[in-house]
């Protein structure tokens, strides 16, 4: 009798099965990391728009804070204005940035100027591309809620004011 050559078709299944169950591990703590990341990302785009807000208001003081995200941002080549301060990236300039929405509204106005602006971040799709919400204002302390809920929604500043200080 000939010796066979190849592979008979349990030791392929077997194969198949061990993969299957080392993937099966492998996948939830990819999810969870690129969740953490996700956060991550948002908490430094949350520092930057805070960072772009403060230059806004030194450049265009009879305008103080910027009325919308987008008048932070502008599209190349970036016209300087209080319209298009080119001060962010248009992606994030745009509301959107490695899975989670941001929302800039300034506010409070006094001789047309904004004296105060909110800023919130809500992951796009909850226990996918992140879990916590985040939020600034003009203090520069940024918090962050649990957000049990499950919201896809930038909180207000009403609901920022509630969230715990990240240290």
């Amino acid at each position: 009798m000939m010796p066979s050559k190849g592979f008979t078709l349990i030791e392929l299944l077997i194969v198949v099965s061990i993969i299957l169950i080392i993937a099966a591990i492998a996948v939830p703590g990819l999810v969870g990391a690129k969740i953490h990341a996700d956060e991550a990302s948002a908490v430094a785009s949350i520092r930057a728009i805070q960072n772009a807000e403060l230059t806004y208001q030194s450049t265009y003081p009879d305008h103080g804070y910027a009325n919308v995200l987008s008048n932070l941002g502008g599209a190349d080549p970036c016209t300087r204005s209080p319209e298009t301060a080119c001060l962010l990236d248009q992606s994030l300039a745009g509301g959107t940035k490695s899975g989670y929405n941001f929302v800039a509204i300034g506010g409070n106005p006094a001789n047309s100027a904004n004296t105060t602006y909110i800023v919130g971040a809500a992951p796009v799709a909850y226990d996918h591309t992140g879990i916590h919400l985040f939020c600034s204002t003009e203090k520069h302390v940024i918090r962050q809620d649990e957000n049990a809920a499950g919201s896809t929604t930038p909180p207000d500043a009403q609901q920022c004011a509630g969230f715990k200080a990240m240290q």
